[in-house]
């Protein structure tokens, strides 16, 4: 789920934009930052997880895991272990801003593990927007603040040598907002349903984790600052592997997995050396990442950034005195400038020396399976013109297609008769950005003939919003953590067996690179030849090549 700047190229010099400009154009974005940094209860709740204790308070001492840094305490739910907010990294702010994690500072007593700690600085998306609403992308819990190295655990059981498959999720937003304790990252239902370790994680972002100083004449400890906020996520998985097994899991069957930028980051961890052994599978979810953002578009972007703030090249180490709520103004203001300026993780040769899928799929996790999806209406979630006509479709067409706008409407129509206008522009805008790449990416891992990758297509419409958004984007994340009932996925029949398919998918890959289980027909390993995709609707099927004559239209046509 996207709703950050989060542009991975971008060629644009920078616009000069004086200080006073940028205070008089940030000062509403400042004050929304400034506003969610830390309200009253937030406060509380941060305190209370992080004071260590020695009192039980009458709590279960079966809660208390013994981990590198200290003893914390958790809250038993529903039979499932729950420890929020547990730090795997030291704050980022000062410093520590632009430079690799460090390790967290250990403590004395027991640790309170019951509520989530802070989120990454970041923009709020706007409560207006419907899509926004339906998948409760408000409700990020925690509190702003550069001291937001921490991740959840969800666990059936601590300290009993069980060795369960962990589940390390990595959370939508592209690489500009989110957390990992938004509602639909909820862990405690498949944690319960498929008795595995489930892991979420928080991480920098945006330009407080992508800003890439240095080519700038940076000093020498920023070198890494367009990349940190992936090194986050590889300390995130250097925790699990050091600590899990007291949690229950093992540190030797780890799948990661994310949706959207969730997926990127998923994608951009399989080409980082630094992340090679620390996960055995991996699952990309809307989020087909073939190319990042390389060195010298990147420059550009802090070029823009520091003239946005009012610094000179000579100046650099100050940002680490600039307030975060000012930063994060200064990549808002940048992102809706024309063009946009984007953070994003940079391919600086040495932390990420590749791009993820671009020209191959990279060899350093080759051995590693992985499960790759697109969901049939995932453009819909940036749409606001539901009220399309067909002589609006045809304006649309035009826009993307130009002189093969008639082959392409024609073609779209009779795929899909019953389709609204609105739903017919999704499955075009879908079609020749996620699902073209995605296909991409899946075809050039199994183009390495070693570890096999798995295809699916998620067909089945949201019901919330009376079903207008179609099967749009993020309406299998839930699912896949067995997490269902609200608006988005109502409660039916058809999204409960749908649940249990595609979480017992989950289950069944986490332990054996496989994710075939009795529930699903037979889901063949992708092979180019005859492109095999399980198909998640009211009836889940494999077809081969689905939406064949779609695709071809898009062959070699621009972006």
């Amino acid at each position: 789920m996207d709703f950050g700047n989060a542009n991975s190229e971008n060629d644009a010099p920078a616009n000069g934009v004086k200080r006073r400009t940028f205070l008089k154009q940030a000062s509403l974005v400042v004050a929304g930052v400034q506003a969610s940094v830390m309200l009253p209860s937030a406060a509380r709740n941060a305190n209370a997880a992080t004071t260590p204790s020695t009192q039980t308070g009458g709590r279960s001492a079966a809660a208390i895991v013994d981990t590198t840094s200290g003893k914390v305490r958790g809250t038993v739910v529903d039979g499932i272990r729950v420890f929020k907010g547990l730090p795997y990294g030291g704050t980022t702010a000062g410093k520590n801003r632009f430079i690799p994690p460090t390790k967290p500072a250990s403590w004395t007593g027991i640790r309170e593990a019951t509520s989530f700690g802070h989120i990454a600085p970041q923009t709020t998306a706007s409560g207006r927007i419907d899509y926004v609403k339906l998948i409760h992308w408000l409700d990020q819990p925690g509190g702003q603040s550069e001291d937001c190295l921490v991740l959840n655990v969800w666990t059936p059981g601590i300290k009993d040598n069980a060795k369960r498959p962990v589940l390390v999720s990595l959370h939508g937003g592209g690489f500009a907002t989110g957390s990992g304790g938004a509602p639909g990252f909820n862990g405690h239902p498949l944690a319960k349903y498929g008795d595995v370790v489930v892991v979420t994680i928080n991480h920098r972002l945006g330009c407080l984790g992508y800003l890439h100083l240095g080519d700038l004449g940076a000093p020498v400890e920023f070198a890494q600052s367009g990349v940190t906020g992936m090194l986050d996520c590889v300390a995130a998985l250097e925790w699990v592997r050091d600590n899990i097994e007291s949690f229950g899991g093992n540190p030797a069957n780890v799948m990661v997995f994310g949706q959207s930028g969730g997926g990127a980051k998923t994608a951009t961890l399989l080409s980082m050396p630094a992340a090679r052994g620390l996960f055995h599978r991996a699952a990309i979810q809307s989020g087909p990442t073939l190319r990042l953002t390389t060195r010298e578009n990147a420059t550009r972007s802090a070029e823009r950034f520091l003239a946005q703030i009012g610094l000179t090249k000579n100046r650099i180490r100050e940002l680490q005195d600039v307030p975060f709520s000012m930063m994060v103004a200064a990549q808002d203001v940048l992102g809706a400038q024309t063009p946009p300026a984007g953070f994003a993780p940079v391919v600086d040769g040495s932390v990420i020396p590749r791009h993820p899928f671009d020209p191959t799929a990279p060899e350093v996790s080759a051995d590693v399976p992985i499960i790759v999806s697109t969901t049939l209406d995932d453009a819909a979630l940036g749409l606001t013109n539901f009220d399309l006509d067909d002589a609006g479709l045809r304006t649309f067409v035009k826009t993307v297609a130009a002189d093969r706008a008639d082959q392409v409407l024609s073609a779209y129509r009779k795929a899909y008769p019953k389709a609204s206008p609105f739903l017919i522009q999704a499955r075009i805008l879908t079609d020749r950005g996620w699902r073209r790449a995605a296909s991409t990416l899946v075809e050039r891992k199994a183009a390495l003939h070693r570890a096999p990758a798995y295809y699916y297509l998620f067909a089945w419409p949201s019901p919330g919003c009376g079903g207008k958004f179609g099967a749009v984007h993020g309406i299998d994340v839930g699912l896949t953590f067995h997490n269902y009932g609200d608006e988005f996925t109502g409660n039916s029949p058809e999204v409960r067996a749908i649940a249990d398919k595609l979480a017992s998918a989950w289950v069944a890959f986490a332990k054996t690179g496989n994710p075939n289980h009795p529930g699903l027909p037979e889901w063949p390993a992708y092979a180019p030849e005859t492109r095999p995709t399980l198909i998640f609707d009211k009836e889940t099927r494999v077809e081969n090549d689905p939406l064949h004559d779609l695709r071809l239209l898009w062959e070699g046509m621009p972006t």
